[in-house]
């Protein structure tokens, strides 16, 4: 038997290698307008040649790399007509499954931010003069600290222990440490921290900060309205009972008629249980529609991509001459390398326009229904479907679909939306969409009657009448996941509410 030896072979094999401009245009394929956005100013940046153009004619043909960019043309609904463009980069090439893109090298696809355009209300006049920026509203941290200052009857070490206690607050108002671990941390005796603790909590506005619990937060608010008497800590202790709808055994407990307990009740509602909690602080995510569906005057629906989303971008071609020019040999292949990544970032944009156009233009033509009866008319649809129609691979029209949102005389709705699976109708009817047996059974749920609360069973026979064959606990799920409560629940939530 011979003994192995190292040696060497060669052997061909098939690999793929994903270019930098491959990869550049499946990334912009799945980005949002937004980040698309984003991207283009950098490569403004970066890029000397590259130069945005603002209020330029879009032209119907394919653009040369040094023209502006235009859209695809627009479709008609329900017309059958398809996109017929021509492949810029090659649809098949950007029709790869997330694993075989990580394989080759893959793409970063954790770009979440979110921007908006600025109004250019709040900084250009009607006669064209800059106006001032509007002075920032302070926040409740600065607003409070304000007070602080101004409360005369404070001593050095109140305000001390006033200052810790402000900035020990939590984004909803109440206090993050224990009293007794915060009063042991500034050396102070706890009476003393309680005493300045309870005077900010009744007396700075809004009251109820400094709190630590619901219950003491909603005792500091009727404190500070005067209305806080033996009957409201009553019911102010049995809280869970109120969480659960349980109200029948607050009228005794609390000694007051049923009369009296629904206005205790009401009072409580119009409280506030979160007073430090501003919305104003978080920031508005802004939507931006990547297309627009509209109704024309002879009934057809048209397919737009937003104009007003869309980078209008061109190579600098008058740079480019002189700078070929006046740079040393040496120099001119950044030149080159420059202009060559421009070109293939244009032709990414209009092969993202494109692809997204068409999925668009499929997605809506499968759901004219929607557009003009509503959700209770939403189709099944899956992401297969529209990749055969179109031609495209699945992970192409997931990728085009991700994060994009259609502008409809329904509203905004992400792209996603529509792409719901099917519940089987009775005898041999068509097949329903999930979203629409949602939609319907968040329609019976609001109608229902104050005494005549619709059970999950009852919900099933109403659904069975109309041909939707569903199960009870097909309802239960789709109920909770609108975030529903059981009939129980509701009977005796509009039982209290009496």
């Amino acid at each position: 038997m011979a003994a192995a030896r190292p040696g060497l072979q060669l052997q061909q094999t098939h690999n793929l290698v994903m270019t930098p401009q491959l990869r550049l245009a499946i990334r912009i394929l799945q980005m949002t307008s937004a980040e698309v956005n984003e991207l283009v100013e950098q490569e403004l940046l970066d890029n000397p040649l590259l130069i945005r153009v603002e209020d330029a004619p879009f032209p119907a043909e394919r653009p040369a790399p040094d023209q502006t960019l235009s859209p695809p043309e627009t479709s008609v609904l329900p017309d059958s007509t398809t996109c017929a463009a021509d492949t810029l980069i090659g649809e098949a090439a950007l029709d790869m499954e997330p694993a075989t893109v990580a394989e080759g090298a893959g793409f970063d696809d954790t770009w979440t931010t979110e921007s908006a355009p600025r109004d250019w209300r709040t900084t250009t006049s009607l006669s064209g003069d800059t106006l001032p920026d509007p002075p920032a509203a302070l926040s409740l941290h600065d607003r409070l600290a304000e007070q602080l200052r101004l409360t005369a009857s404070f001593s050095p070490v109140q305000r001390l222990i006033g200052a810790a206690l402000l900035a020990d607050l939590d984004p909803a108002g109440r206090l993050c440490t224990a009293p007794t671990e915060l009063a042991r941390m500034l050396g102070v005796s706890h009476e003393d921290l309680e005493a300045v603790r309870h005077l900010m909590m009744t007396q700075f506005d809004p009251p109820g900060l400094f709190a630590t619990s619901l219950r003491e937060c909603l005792a500091a608010q009727l404190a500070a309205r005067n209305r806080l008497d033996p009957a409201t800590e009553t019911l102010l202790d049995h809280l869970d009972l109120i969480a659960h709808h349980k109200t029948t055994q607050l009228p005794a407990l609390c000694g007051v008629d049923e009369a009296d307990l629904a206005d205790m009740l009401m009072e409580l509602r119009h409280l506030d249980p979160k007073p430090g909690f501003e919305p104003d602080r978080l920031g508005m995510i802004v939507r931006i529609p990547d297309v627009i569906v509209r109704q024309q005057p002879d009934g057809l629906w048209r397919v737009d991509l937003n104009d007003e989303a869309l980078p209008r971008l061109r190579i600098d071609t008058g740079l480019q001459r002189r700078a070929f020019r006046s740079l040393r040999a040496n120099d001119k292949g950044f030149l080159k390398e420059k202009i060559s990544h421009a070109s293939w970032l244009l032709k990414a944009l209009e092969q993202k326009e494109r692809t997204l156009l068409k999925v668009a233009r499929e997605i809506m033509r499968r759901q004219v229904a929607f557009l003009e009866h509503g959700a209770i008319a939403l189709t099944p649809l899956t992401m297969r479907e529209i990749a055969e129609e179109t031609g495209l691979h699945e992970s192409t029209v997931s990728r085009a679909t991700a994060g994009k949102y259609v502008a409809t005389p329904r509203g905004l709705l992400e792209m996603k939306y529509f792409f719901t699976t099917a519940l089987k109708g009775q005898r041999g009817k068509e097949n329903h969409s999930a979203e629409a047996i949602r939609f319907r059974i968040r329609r019976l749920i609001d109608a229902e009657d104050r005494e005549a609360v619709l059970s999950d069973d009852d919900i099933v026979r109403n659904l069975r009448k109309e041909g939707v064959d569903i199960a009870r606990r097909t309802v239960a799920k789709y109920r909770e996941a609108l975030h529903i409560e059981s009939s129980v629940q509701r009977k005796r939530k509009k039982a209290a509410s009496a």
